[in-house]
């Protein structure tokens, strides 16, 4: 075993130029990632610099087998905290051969929002809280849960620490360095209300880089699960009953809304929410009236109310920004499981360029 990771960990530079690009998509349901790995001359900086490649559609349930061939299209580079060195991980976007993006390709019109020279004006910012199960790899029941049985009530598990209150925190903090080293702004973590259930923050983050590196992050995560032998779930709701639920909640600030003044800028972004609520709701993840009840710190899915830190409501104002009268506001109707490509580029879309 000991020489496999020896093996795993050798050093490329001592002997050669060439690195390993490890290119990474979103497959055909929206939610699944795929990567395979090319070896290229030497090292790379920049997206621009790289090759297209091809995959088989047809095996991800993104093209038909008598026309499988899609297309990726390089769009970001993160260093690989798994093969370190010059190795990188490549985000991508998928197209067809005559250059149109696929169907489950959401990064190319959220690129069309954010390249908007309104949006573009704002510097739209974004911190995305994204939730996650970790869960027993055979039993799908999450970590620390007795098998076939339940923890006690929610209440201890939040921020917590200690083998009975706290489950998985070895692969939390092992994605939060990786995240790091591959240079994603991840911002911090931290246990859930639910046992078994934790969080990471990425952001600050501008424009189309906060969907990138949220599925780069996403990516990493399920690496680490796969070596630990646990399954990581982004469903809204993996529990039913009397336990919180996992969401994507969305932090997002223009340069108009952080300047004097803002806050009524603020104001005027989640009318526009409001009056476009059945829209984003029907963007921001699948299975999401699981989770949003009314109850578990959620608003219900039908009903659009905000509130300054009101945690039941839809939109979430700080005390800070209330008081400076500048800043930001938090949506938090996104599920675990939502396209950050969709959400990031909606919310702009509607706060910047709808007009109602």
């Amino acid at each position: 075993m000991s020489l496999l990771t020896d093996l795993i960990n050798l050093n490329l530079s001592e002997t050669t130029d060439k690195i390993i690009a490890e290119y990474i998509w979103v497959g055909g349901s929206g939610m699944d990632m795929r990567s395979k790995a090319r070896t290229l001359p030497g090292p790379v900086s920049d997206p621009s610099e790289l090759p297209k490649w091809n995959y088989d559609g047809s095996s991800t349930g993104q093209a038909p087998g008598e026309d499988s061939e899609v297309i990726l299209y390089p769009q970001a580079i993160f260093k690989d905290p798994f093969r370190r060195g010059n190795n990188i991980l490549v985000m991508c976007d998928a197209y067809t051969p005559a250059g149109e993006p696929i169907p489950t390709n959401k990064r190319h019109a959220a690129a069309k929002v954010f390249s908007h020279a309104d949006v573009v004006t704002e510097v739209p910012w974004y911190g995305i809280e994204q939730e996650y199960t970790l869960l027993q790899k055979d039993v799908k029941w999450p970590v620390g849960w007795p098998i076939g049985g339940f923890p006690g009530p929610q209440g201890p598990y939040y921020c917590s620490v200690g083998a009975d209150k706290s489950f998985g925190r070895d692969i939390v903090d092992a994605h939060y360095k990786a995240c790091l080293y591959a240079g994603i702004n991840i911002s911090g973590i931290n246990g859930e209300v639910m046992p078994g259930q934790w969080e990471f923050q990425v952001g600050p983050a501008v424009g189309i880089s906060a969907g990138d590196e949220i599925w780069v992050a996403r990516y990493i995560l399920e690496r680490i699960t796969e070596v630990a032998g646990v399954v990581v779930s982004f469903d809204p709701k993996p529990i039913p009953g009397d336990w919180n639920g996992a969401g994507a909640h969305c932090n997002y600030s223009t340069k108009s809304m952080r300047e004097d003044g803002g806050y009524e800028i603020i104001k005027k972004a989640i009318d526009k929410l409001g009056l476009r609520h059945k829209e984003h709701i029907a963007a921001y993840g699948e299975g999401n009236e699981r989770r949003l009840t009314g109850h578990h710190e959620t608003a219900d899915i039908n009903t659009f109310l905000w509130g300054v830190a009101n945690r039941g409501a839809s939109i979430r104002v700080g005390r800070d920004t209330e008081k400076e009268g500048k800043g930001y506001f938090e949506d938090r109707r996104p599920a675990s499981n939502m396209d950050p490509y969709i959400v990031t580029s909606m919310i702009a879309e509607t706060t910047i360029l709808w007009n109602p």
